[in-house]
């Protein structure tokens, strides 16, 4: 009898960090007092000017369909906000608007492979890209760099990995899951690989907003002209401006590339939203303050939750650079009870947390990353510092 589904929906893999917010939401309609610390999205509203311009866009009747890759005008602001911020030249038909980074990415991937090409994946690494990848009909080549290396795997690493079927790197700086940021230096020598092998860069940078410590996230693209031109720049709105449902994002590539994701979007699901796009092409023309001050606040909770981890005992954490995720390294917890249950692993020791301390992380080994569990800072100071007492108060009773 025939397989009722397909072989690819068999073997992909659900969204860890969905899963965990979907088991979340339950157990709180339970009435539990779930503190997550696995929100991949600004706890912040979208800011009040963004909204109206969305409410203005219906009341005009702005809800017609728009261009398969989005309105001219957003297109356009896009471009002008990528020179401005970036120094990035492009057209506006070098811009896909698409339903999210996420289906920027896909887009890309679906553009550029053929079955059985490679990815580098530099890891620890967001948890779709491996199966974005298979979903595009390529093979995903795992590149890790431990919390000594910065997670940022070296030139060396990189190139041992390339092979005749190596089509892509993917490089997301400032990252997730480990906050890290790529120097220049890292980005150009990447950079100069990806020349010299005619490799495409697909540079996810939706979180170069929220830095710290002074640090500016770079684009590869902006490295040289011949680097843009083998690269394929991701962002959009979901995070620099608490835009997570409105599902916005976008591509910027080289205009064949850019060509081919178009098309390919038209078939996929055709225009983004176009009320969201409204509202989107608000936030790159309006006042930038909401960006600051959102970067702000994750500055001064990231401070917080380091210095609090810091003093706990058992655990250590690398300090991010970027985004909103600390790594958590639990190293030195497996093989430790609590209340007679071994913590073999961070999946082990997440179920006992959600159980016992009632705090929602995410283990690391979806991310490539087994001995480490990624806690977000994206919650209020008060229920971080909650959620603090309670990990240090569970660290303390365990066993040895």
């Amino acid at each position: 009898m025939t397989q009722r589904i397909s072989r690819m929906c068999q073997e992909i893999s659900p969204s860890a960090t969905l899963q965990l917010n979907a088991r979340v939401n339950e157990l709180r309609a339970q009435g539990q007092d779930i503190i997550s610390l696995g929100a991949g999205e600004p706890d912040f509203d979208t800011p009040l000017h963004i909204r109206k311009a969305a409410m203005d866009a219906i009341s005009l009747g702005c809800t017609r369909y728009t261009a398969a890759s989005g309105t001219v005008e957003l297109r356009t602001a896009v471009a002008d906000h990528l020179l401005k911020e970036k120094g990035l030249s492009y057209a506006p038909d070098e811009i896909v608007i698409s339903t999210g980074a996420k289906q920027a990415l896909m887009n890309a991937l679906a553009a550029i492979l053929n079955p059985g090409d490679e990815v580098l994946l530099p890891a620890p690494c967001w948890v779709s890209y491996p199966e974005m990848i298979a979903m595009a009909g390529g093979k995903a080549v795992w590149v890790h760099a431990d919390e000594q290396e910065g997670f940022v795997p070296s030139i060396q690493k990189l190139r041992a990995a390339v092979t005749e079927r190596t089509k892509a790197l993917i490089i997301n700086s400032p990252s997730n899951p480990t906050g890290a940021i790529w120097t220049r230096e890292q980005l150009l020598q990447a950079g100069e690989l990806a020349l010299e092998k005619g490799l495409i860069l697909i540079s996810d940078e939706i979180y170069d907003q929220l830095t710290y410590d002074g640090l500016t996230a770079l684009s590869p693209a902006s490295l040289s002209r011949e680097i843009a031109n083998q690269a394929v720049v991701i962002n959009g709105w979901s995070k620099s401006y608490a835009m997570t449902g409105w599902r916005l994002g976008y591509a910027a590539a080289p205009r064949d590339i850019a060509k081919a994701m178009s098309a390919y979007q038209s078939h996929f699901t055709g225009n983004p939203n176009a009320i969201a796009q409204a509202a989107g092409l608000c936030a790159l023309k309006g006042d930038q303050s909401c960006v600051t001050q959102m970067a702000a606040a994750f500055g001064k909770r990231r401070d917080l939750m380091a210095a609090l981890l810091q003093k706990m005992p058992l655990v250590s954490c690398f300090v991010p650079k970027g985004a909103f995720y600390i790594m958590l390294n639990i190293r030195n917890l497996i093989g430790r009870r609590y209340q007679g249950k071994e913590i073999t692993g961070a999946s082990s020791l997440s179920l006992l947390l959600l159980e016992y301390a009632q705090i929602a992380v995410v283990a690391g080994e979806p991310f490539g990353a087994p001995d480490y569990c990624r806690l977000s800072f994206a919650i209020s100071e008060e229920r971080l510092k909650e959620s603090m007492a309670r990990l240090e108060a569970f660290l303390y009773a365990l066993d040895s």
